[in-house]
């Protein structure tokens, strides 16, 4: 083989590799990528800014949301049991878990518009096609309804259909029995990155003349601008997500300390019916040509830490991981310690040297936390967010976190506006201080070159944006 040939077959060998990655959870793993309506996208733990007393914890699902895919828009799924799960003394076990399952409602079938007319309101009769939910909390194994037929909004369909969509979006937060708050509905999809160039053999367009491939530099270019995903968030006092009911100020006392993950659950059988009988014209959407014979619900997707399960764990082992409980990520350290993109960083970008494994840097950050900042006494290596609730929210949050020497910023916790992209790029090169022989230029400069998200985050919950609109949408 000529040795010109050589570089151009590592390449070759790359694009198998980078096929398959998607932005944080967006199609990650390839069984959940045929089932949008359970797939994780996000996972967002933070101290609540304008609440200081109280923790959100945002989780995304149905990634890549076309605002104008009607007639049929997107929702949740009536089949999915939805989950937020919280591990407080750091064992790999979960301790409080919240539950979500939502129910659909035509109230008009003779027609094939989601409304059919202006919707005001949640109760409009316009609004044909409409969700509610329940909210669950289980603690210790013992299960209380916090919330039941919780009203989503609907969709953000265009000028005519929701005029006013911020005052019908406020109409979906709801204050649950133990005091929190939730909403369930359409937003903007708040995660940012350049897809176009990552997807482009892990291409960085401001740093493209230093690639294998040279191209001309170029501002980064968001590749989610214009689409929304369905959104579950929730705002909880400090004091009920602690091991032992303290209020989660001190950031000294490791009871401050949470792991925060999502997951998605189907159940195990499925049965297509061929009696179903629509007559009457009046059936709800759990009238359809399925029943389960099984109470069984099996995970199908799971969230914590972005980029994991994505850029860190190979083919081989996405579909697992995503069926897998924390407790049983032991199986997956040899990734996180000799990680495959950290190889391929200085093979696509000459520049660019990279710490040697094993990469214990790179557990403390994905597996147990960052020892004196949000690692439990004791931790179990586990991939979640792990937030120190003890921190203060920054008065003037900066998208690098903790690489900016803000506490209370990624990977302590993950904020809306921290930018996970750049500083794991930076992190899986080395460029930190936790590996301080590589803290140094272009490790510690790599970046997509998308710094924010397309729309403003708001200033009170549930933080994320509203969604695009089908009518005026841009991609």
């Amino acid at each position: 083989m000529k040795k010109w040939a050589l570089p151009f077959v590592a390449l070759a060998l790359m694009a198998i590799w980078m096929g398959p990655l998607r932005a944080s959870s967006h199609r990650e793993a390839p069984l959940i990528s045929e089932d949008p309506v359970a797939d994780n996208t996000d996972t967002y733990a933070f101290v609540s800014p304008d609440k200081p007393d109280t923790v959100t914890l945002v989780a995304n699902w149905i990634p890549l949301e076309e605002p104008a895919g009607g007639p049929n828009f997107y929702k949740f799924g009536d089949d999915v049991l939805y989950q937020i799960n919280i591990d407080n003394d750091g064992d790999a076990n979960d301790d409080i878990v919240y539950e979500f399952r939502f129910k659909t409602d035509i109230q008009n079938r003779n027609t094939f518009l989601y409304n059919t007319g202006p919707i005001a309101s949640l109760t409009d009769p316009n609004f044909n096609v409409r969700q509610s939910y329940s909210v669950t909390r289980i603690r210790h194994g013992v299960r209380a309804v916090l919330g039941h037929e919780l009203a989503t909004p609907p969709v953000n369909v265009g000028p005519r259909s929701t005029p006013s969509y911020g005052a019908l979006a406020a109409q979906g937060v709801h204050t649950l029995a133990d005091g929190s708050l939730v909403f369930a509905g359409q937003r903007d999809d708040p995660f940012f990155v350049d897809l176009g160039s990552v997807f482009d053999l892990l291409g960085l367009r401001p740093l493209n003349t230093a690639h294998l491939i040279p191209l001309p530099t170029a501002a980064g270019v968001d590749g989610l601008k214009g689409f929304n995903v369905h959104t579950i968030a929730l705002q909880v006092p400090k004091r009920l997500l602690t091991h032992d009911g303290s209020a989660g100020s001190d950031s000294s006392n490791p009871n401050s300390i949470i792991g925060v993950y999502s997951t998605t659950l189907r159940r195990r059988v499925r049965v297509l019916r061929s009696d179903w009988d629509d007559s009457e014209g009046s059936r709800d959407s759990d009238d359809r040509r399925e029943s389960f014979d099984s109470r069984d619900w099996v995970q199908v997707s799971r969230l914590g830490m972005p980029l994991v399960n994505e850029v860190i764990i190979p083919l081989a082992g996405k579909d697992r991981f995503n069926a897998s409980d924390p407790g049983n990520d032991h199986q997956f350290l040899p990734f996180v310690l000799d990680p495959e993109p950290a190889r391929l960083i200085p093979v696509l970008y000459p520049g660019v040297s990279v710490p040697p494994a094993p990469r214990n840097d790179l557990v403390a950050i994905f597996l147990t936390g960052i020892p004196g900042l949000n690692q439990p006494p004791h931790v179990k290596p586990a991939e979640m967010i792990r937030l120190n609730m003890g921190f203060a929210p920054s008065s003037s949050p900066n998208r690098l976190g903790l690489l900016a020497g803000q506490n209370d910023g990624f990977p302590n916790g993950r904020r809306l506006m921290d930018d996970v992209v750049d500083i794991e790029l930076r992190a899986l090169a080395g460029g930190t201080p936790f590996t301080p022989t590589f803290n140094v230029s272009p490790n510690n400069i790599l970046t997509d070159g998308v710094d924010a998200n397309d729309q403003t985050f708001l200033s009170t919950f549930p933080y994320v944006p509203l969604p695009s609109q089908g009518y005026d949408r841009q991609h």
